[in-house]
């Protein structure tokens, strides 16, 4: 199969004009997209390293963990704060389970989450794989008969695929019991009551889109990430690989997540 991304020798510094990583946004896009139709071709000829992969899940996973449970349970305190003291006006402080079930664990908690991987662990990748771009490594790999999407980028697609859902189902766990928290020490509403209003709003189908959003998300993710590391020409050009990485993929996480919802709340209506 043709290679998608062809080595190009390294350069301390890029000519006058346009920078050679300054690409539109679009091309990065598409080479992503191409890069994945390669992940999908070689997962299905049975070409994982696993041991790469159990590596990179790690990374994903309880690297990225502290950071996760922080965040989420820090923002389900100020989410329920900000609900409980509108909820307190019309007396419906009952519903305040609910309402963060919705709003919080529906949508908020996993957009955080994905964003969080896409700090860490993405960055990490557009950094790693592009200093190994501009340092011939990646032409070493292929003179030792190695393919580097092979060895690259399979087992951190599949590490991010698979841990983010976990992360994700981890920090609705977190976000809940820092909004319960929240809600009884400093508004007086009974844990159980909490509990129960969240309980009524969330559903089993809830929880597989939260699911679905992980491997999705996840997918996206690792495929910008090593993109734009394989897409490095110069050393000089790792660091704004690296942001970039970071940048476009929260943008895009927020794009999807956009198009995910529209499309289960249509299909949600249309079933009604």
């Amino acid at each position: 199969m043709t290679k998608v991304f062809k080595s190009v020798p390294p350069r301390e510094s890029a000519p006058s004009g346009r920078h050679p990583d300054e690409k539109s946004g679009p091309y990065h896009l598409l080479l992503a997209g191409l890069l994945g139709g390669q992940v999908v071709i070689r997962l299905a000829r049975g070409r994982l390293n696993y041991r790469r992969a159990v590596e990179q899940m790690v990374a994903a996973g309880p690297g990225s963990l502290l950071p996760v449970l922080m965040t989420n349970f820090f923002a389900g305190m100020i989410f329920t704060l900000q609900t409980a003291r509108e909820l307190e006006r019309f007396g419906a402080m009952s519903a305040l389970g609910g309402a963060f079930a919705v709003a919080f664990c529906r949508e908020l908690s996993p957009i955080l989450t994905a964003a969080i991987l896409a700090g860490q662990v993405g960055s990490a990748f557009a950094a790693e794989i592009g200093a190994m771009k501009v340092s011939d490594q990646l032409d070493a790999l292929k003179m030792l008969r190695t393919d580097p999407v092979d060895y690259l980028v399979v087992p951190r697609v599949v590490a991010c695929c698979a841990m983010l859902p976990v992360l994700m189902v981890v920090s609705l766990v977190v976000g809940i019991g820092g909004g319960s928290l929240i809600a009884q020490q400093i508004y007086g509403l009974p844990m159980v009551v909490f509990l129960d209003s969240v309980r009524s709003q969330l559903m089993l189908t809830d929880l597989l889109t939260v699911l679905l959003k992980g491997a999705i998300f996840g997918t996206l993710i690792a495929l910008l990430s090593c993109s734009w590391g394989l897409l490095t020409t110069c050393s000089r050009s790792v660091g704004r690989s690296t942001t970039a990485a970071v940048v476009t993929t929260w943008v895009m996480l927020f794009v999807v997540d956009f198009i995910l919802t529209l499309a289960m709340l249509g299909s949600t209506v249309g079933a009604e």
